[in-house]
This record gives C-alpha cells, structure tokens and sequence, in this order.
C-alpha cells in the first residue's frame, strides 16, 4: 500500500479525530489524583538508572497476587504514569496488584531505548515480585495504543537472553489495546515522525507484526469500534500474525480511541473481563 501524509494524518492522528481530548485528559488526571489520596500505593520506585525509569505499584489486600502491568500510550511522546492510577482499584479489589510504568519520551529517547527500559521495568518486577508482595510468576501486561506495541514487544521479548536468570515466559498474557504493531505507516505520519524519526529499517526492526511472539502465553486484542480503518486494521494484523497466541478480540462497540481505555477499570466491561481472565488463566 502506498501511504501519504495525508491519509496517515486522518488515520493515525487520533487526538485530531477528538476535539474533546483535553477534557479527557483533564479527567484521567483528576481521577488518579484522587486515587493516589486514596488508595494504598508506592509510587515513583526507580527500576533503572534514569530520571523515566520510575513505576507505580497498587497492592492488592494479599500477598501472592497476581501483576497486572499497564503501560501508557501517548505515542510514545505524551502522557505519564500518574494519568492512569484510575486503572488500578478495580483490579485491587479483585486481588491483583497493578503496576503503572514510565518510559523516557521521543524525541529526546529512541523507541529502541523505550522497549529497553520496558524489559528493564519487566525484568525490575520479575526479580522484585516477592519483596514487594505480588507473585513474580504472574506477570501480566496490558497497554493502550502505543502502550499496546510495547505490550506486544514485551511477549516478543527472549528474556533468557536478556538476562539468563529471567524464565522465558516471563510476561504469562498480554491486553493490548488499540495499539500499533506495523510501524511503517508512521513512517509517512508528519505529526509524529518529527518526533519519532524513523527509518524503515528501524520501523521493521520495532514492528511485532514481524516477529513472533516469544512463548504461547496468551494475547487479548482490542480496539474502539469508531476508531479509524487503519487502527482496526493494526490489531486485525496482529491477530492474524500470532494467531495461535491470540485467545479472542474484544468487541468494543460505540467507542473511540481514547474512551475505549477507560472501559479497563469499568467492571461490567468486556476489556475489564478479559484482563481479569487473563491474570486467572
């Protein structure tokens, strides 16, 4: 397919599709904040060197819970940690403890550098699980948009060559939603190349869509039915690829790119089943 800015600026460029996307993320901010007054949580515990690589955990009332990990999107440009706290107490309340990660943000960091520090992050937890009062082998991770590529990245992820004391499966099932796994079309998006300054190389070196996943732990997909064509095409594309990792898409009717995430912490929603089905599989 021969991509032009044009098209990837009406496909890809999801915030300009919402005109009420600052009252969205005036919301999400509003809500974590009371979240963090309210709830039992650690934050800002450093799983690597620099001023990004900082995590949020919100323990679940028992020991040797299950980890839901759940990283932001923002095209890898926007966005933090403390936007999503509103994720956690859905899932504290049925016992499994969440973890919100931060990641150093394009331009300043590469997207190489970004899904290194999320096996930074991964690794970080794995080793840190029973300190910290969670199971370490039952690591889940779920993501949003460019949070649901690097969720895919970290199924892709030879955690044994990374570090020979982590367990191949590592991560046990990913929730990636509404996320990116093909990157060339990104290549032809003028509003977050000059950001991400990609090559086709590097498009296809970070593109799951060609790689396979790593274990045949489980991956769940979805996407907002009034997102844009290509979107339903990325996780169409990601089903199709790791077809025997894949254990359903979630039909997520009436919604779009950004209120589709806020259906994980919405207990009588399908994603909040899926995600809590995951981390019992």
């Amino acid at each position: 397919m021969k991509y032009t800015a044009e098209f990837c600026e009406r496909e890809y460029n999801a915030r300009a599709s919402i005109p009420e996307h600052p009252q969205i993320f005036a919301r999400w901010a509003e809500q974590s904040a009371a979240v963090r007054r309210l709830r039992a949580c650690v934050i800002d515990l450093n799983y690597g060197e620099t001023a990004a690589e900082k995590l949020d955990l919100f323990p679940a009332s028992r020991d040797g819970a299950p980890l839901l990990v759940f990283i932001h999107g923002g095209y890898w440009r926007s966005l933090d940690k403390s936007d999503f706290a509103w994720v956690a107490p859905p899932f504290t309340n049925h016992g499994v403890s969440v973890a919100l990660l931060n990641y150093g943000l394009a331009p300043k960091t590469p997207m190489e550098e970004i899904v290194r520090q999320m096996l930074r992050a991964h690794a970080w937890l794995y080793r840190n699980g029973d300190r910290l009062g969670f199971d370490p082998s039952r690591i889940y991770v779920s993501g949003h948009s460019a949070g649901g590529h690097l969720t895919a990245m970290m199924m892709a992820a030879l955690w044994p060559a990374y570090a020979p004391d982590l367990p191949a499966d590592l991560v046990k099932g990913g929730l990636a939603v509404s996320g990116i796994y093909d990157l060339e079309p990104l290549l032809h998006a003028p509003f977050i190349q000059a950001d991400l300054k990609l090559t086709a190389r590097r498009a296809r070196a970070l593109s799951p869509l060609h790689m396979p996943a790593a274990t045949d732990r489980p991956l769940y997909t979805s996407v907002g039915a009034l997102e844009s064509g290509e979107f339903r095409r990325q996780t169409a594309l990601i089903g199709k690829a790791w077809r025997r990792n894949l254990a359903r898409e979630i039909a997520m009717p009436g919604l779009h790119h950004l209120n589709v995430i806020d259906e994980l912490a919405n207990v009588a929603s399908p994603l909040f089943d899926a995600a809590l089905e995951m981390t019992r599989r």
